[in-house]
């Protein structure tokens, strides 16, 4: 009896371990999908759908509050919180976190992991079938059946069964047979009637190192029309405990949990893809916002072209009547008002259609207030002054370590080697060795006594009729071809990875160097623009003063204004430019969250915390 109330306490071990994964996550938190539900006190609740968080498509109350008498003004800090908690791009990549805490569940069961977008899962992970668990054999297995003791012996296999999450099978069967007898010499009657009921029960479970157990009690009670039956009605009951533990192919835990690697690896790459794409929306968010400032400021300067060129108009044709001018400054001063109104016109448009493209950034549904509303921006385009360009090494260093794009396809290479190191094993032949242990009954009503299934059992359990058995399986495959092209492939495709993983350092350190370039060549370009722009207001100012001493006519005027006004828009422009090269090098460099202030946990969880402090508005200085 001790030896049964060891498997017993193996059995309560192995469900309470189960039950104790399943914990629910805390209140207040967001929810764990790793983790099944609790099986305790409610122990219908595995078998129920787990509860899924609802999807939030409503835009967050921080947009509505910065709305005031149809304006929206937005600080760059302002609108970066808003790209948080309503892009709908983050918002779609949110679920793949969870999906990859659920995949993790999965495996933790024993079963193949599904994989999530942006991740490798390896196809050498499974053997056979594609989506076959870690035990392919499946099925809930069992060992000997009940019947009649013959007292003979014979061959015994206890193959391996079962998944990581124990399973109890029940069955259990009524039968009446009516059979002839070709002789009465056995039965004693020359037709015999069999009622029949049977039951079974069958526990298996899967161990990470391969090893399995499956423990299986069943019997069944019959009477019958038989005469010289030692029990009639009899009960035959059988409890056996079978062992099987791989010792070359499938021995250890990688073989039997690499889905599980996997998914834990997976579940790391998810932050980096979420990372990737906040940091993309982000990069997208910033250049839109200095996009529409330029545009605000450049509707500016066309409205001061337009009013400017109006008013050449309006003294050209006091000129015209007082002698001064000709008629044909007055057409050409009109000339160059209606080309300053059509201008105007392009810069208004251009505003909208970047309002337009802003606010597709910040909100996940339409909303008639916001609609409406005028998005003004309140930050200026940054001046580079003394803004500090970082040297080439130290943002190669940086790049190197925090792109997620790196980061995802060193988990990838990380999965692709827990495929080699499987297929590996996998080239082994396959020897298990066994053990089966297992205790019959027969008891029932005789003219002694009457005993049934109570009795049966207790047969079994004491061992009153005990078997033993030992044994060893081996399938050695011949050539083993299969196994030879799965490890070929699986290390050849480590190999490729290897290439890919250098090629995006390649290009990394490509979009690196470009961008400190770009930095530089906007801050000579910016320089350059403010030094135009300067130079040009000069010059304008000079050819009005010589229009009122009558020595230059209206069409230099005009030449002088245009000059004006697109080195003007040439100044907004390269600012706009610089701006977008500061975006530009802390996006490639993979600092875009943390120069802003954002971190992945808030960006998940689409709520800020903290709001966004862009380090754009605070420049380091040159250290000298």
């Amino acid at each position: 009896m001790s030896g049964w109330r060891g498997v017993a306490c193996v059995v309560a071990y192995s469900l309470c371990a189960v039950a104790a994964r399943a914990q629910s996550p805390p209140a207040g938190q967001m929810p764990d999908y790793s983790h099944g539900p609790s099986t305790f006190p409610r122990v219908l609740k595995p078998y129920r759908p787990s509860p899924v968080a609802p999807v939030e498509l409503a835009n967050s109350p921080r947009l509505q509050e910065l709305i005031r008498n149809g304006h929206l003004q937005l600080s760059l800090s302002q609108t970066l919180a808003l790209a948080i908690e309503n892009n709908l791009d983050i918002e779609v990549q949110r679920f793949v976190h969870p999906i990859a805490q659920a995949d993790l569940l999965r495996t933790a069961s024993g079963q193949a992991a599904r994989g999530i977008p942006g991740a490798l899962l390896p196809a050498g992970l499974s053997a056979g079938a594609l989506g076959v668990g870690v035990n392919q054999a499946g099925g809930t297995g069992g060992v000997g059946s009940a019947g009649g003791i013959s007292g003979g012996g014979g061959a015994v296999s206890v193959p391996q069964v079962g998944t990581f999450d124990p399973a109890v099978s029940i069955g259990a069967s009524y039968d009446r047979t009516v059979a002839p007898l070709n002789s009465v010499v056995v039965a004693g009657v020359p037709q015999v009637t069999t009622n029949s009921s049977a039951t079974s029960v069958n526990y298996t479970q899967l161990f990470p190192q391969g090893s399995s157990i499956t423990l299986t009690a069943n019997g069944i009670a019959q009477n019958s029309t038989q005469q010289s039956l030692l029990f009639n009605p009899a009960v035959v009951s059988r409890v056996v405990l079978g062992v099987n533990q791989p010792l070359l192919n499938g021995f250890g835990f990688l073989p039997n949990q690499r889905f599980q690697m996997v998914a834990s690896n997976n579940l790391t790459t998810s932050d980096q893809v979420f990372r990737e794409q906040v940091t993309t929306v982000i990069v997208q968010v910033e250049d839109a916002y200095w996009n529409l400032a330029a545009a605000r400021m450049l509707i500016d300067v066309a409205q001061r072209t337009a009013d400017a060129a109006n008013e050449l108009v309006k003294d050209t044709e006091v000129r015209v009547q007082v002698g001064t001018a000709a008629g044909l400054d007055v057409v050409t001063a009109r000339s160059a008002a209606a080309a300053a109104e059509r201008d105007l016109i392009v810069a208004q448009t251009n505003l909208q259609l970047q309002e337009a493209q802003l606010k597709s950034y910040l909100s996940k549904t339409g909303d008639p207030t916001l609609d409406a509303s005028r998005v003004e921006t309140t930050d200026t385009l940054p001046e580079p002054g003394v803004r500090a360009v970082p040297d080439l090494e130290s943002a190669l260093s940086t790049a190197m370590q925090n792109r997620p794009e790196l980061r995802t396809a060193l988990q990838d290479l990380r999965n692709q080697d827990i495929s080699v190191r499987f297929t590996d094993n996998g080239l082994l032949p396959g020897l298990s060795v066994f053990g089966l242990y297992a205790g019959a009954g027969l008891n029932g009503d005789s003219l002694a006594a009457q005993r049934g299934l109570g009795a049966s059992l207790d047969e079994a359990l004491n061992a009153s009729y005990p078997e033993y058995s030992i044994g060893m399986s081996a399938t050695i495959p011949l050539r083993n071809r299969s196994a030879q092209a799965d490890n070929i492939r699986a290390r050849l495709e480590e190999q490729q990875l290897q290439v890919q993983l250098q090629r995006s350092r390649q290009q990394i350190g490509l979009e690196v160097r470009q961008a400190i370039i770009g930095l530089l060549q906007g801050k000579a370009q910016v320089d350059a623009a403010h030094e135009a722009l300067r130079l040009a207001q000069r010059t304008a100012e000079a050819e009005r003063e010589k229009l009122q001493l009558g020595v230059t006519t209206a069409y230099d005027v005009i030449l002088r204004e245009r000059d004006l006004a697109a080195a003007q828009q040439a100044d907004l422009t390269a600012s706009a430019g610089y701006a977008r090269a500061l975006v530009e090098l802390e996006r490639a460099t993979g600092t875009t969250l943390d120069a802003n202030g954002i971190t992945t946990g808030d960006a998940l969880y689409g709520h800020m915390g903290k709001t966004p402090d862009p380090a754009i508005l605070h420049p380091t200085p040159v250290q000298r």
